[in-house]
């Protein structure tokens, strides 16, 4: 059986031992989606925080990122979630307005952190160092915390549009383009929280207007 490994402060610690006390960890949820915003979080951990399930959110049961997530905003020096809208996924593409949603989280963070790490990519125009780590939500502590904070809010975000849009099905598929989502896109079209700019939603649309022709 091979050992999973698990996220670790030690880019924290070493941070901190460079005098950076204050370090918040980045991540985002829903970049692969066909609708809906995309989600950041932003948290500030301490360093000898021992909440044991903290991880890549993909890995946990719903039961268990509820329970990391309760633990983290109990634990965190600060935590805050930015949002990056469908409208402006469209606008921006989807990097950069994952991007924003990441400094809008690092914005709102009630506490000003010295350093951040962020899963993946760089955050163009944040004025504070930081450090973009490949598949950082699995190795970094506080981007893992990040990741489950982000996907949690996000998916909470789409049972209250499924709420708004019934028939889609996005409180279970989140607008991940599932058969049951293809299947509401063929009967039903693009709402407001899809993204124009997909393939696969200007492939509905243009299917759409193909039909109304006469």
């Amino acid at each position: 059986m091979v050992a999973v490994r698990l996220p670790t402060f030690h880019e924290e610690r070493a941070l901190l031992a460079a005098g950076f006390t204050i370090v918040a960890g980045v991540d985002e949820a829903g970049c692969g989606c066909w609708a809906g915003p995309v989600f950041a979080a932003a948290v500030i951990l301490p360093f000898d925080s021992r909440i044991g399930l903290i991880r890549d959110s993909k890995t946990l049961s719903l039961t268990q990122r509820l329970r990391v997530v309760e633990d983290v905003k109990r634990e965190a020096a600060a935590w805050a979630v930015g949002t990056a809208s469908a409208a402006e996924v469209d606008s921006l593409n989807i990097r950069r307005a994952g991007a924003l949603a990441m400094r809008r989280a690092v914005e709102g963070l009630a506490m000003a952190p010295q350093f951040v790490l962020i899963d993946a990519f760089a955050i163009p125009g944040l004025a504070i160092p930081s450090k973009n780590i490949v598949k950082g939500d699995l190795k970094i502590k506080s981007i893992a915390a990040a990741s489950v904070i982000a996907k949690v809010a996000r998916d909470q975000h789409m049972a209250e549009v499924d709420a708004r849009f019934p028939g889609y099905g996005f409180a279970g598929h989140k607008g991940y383009g599932t058969r049951q989502h293809q299947e509401a896109l063929r009967r039903l079209g693009p709402c407001a929280e899809h993204r124009m700019s997909y393939a696969p939603i200007k492939a509905c649309m243009q299917n759409a207007h193909q039909k109304t022709e006469p």
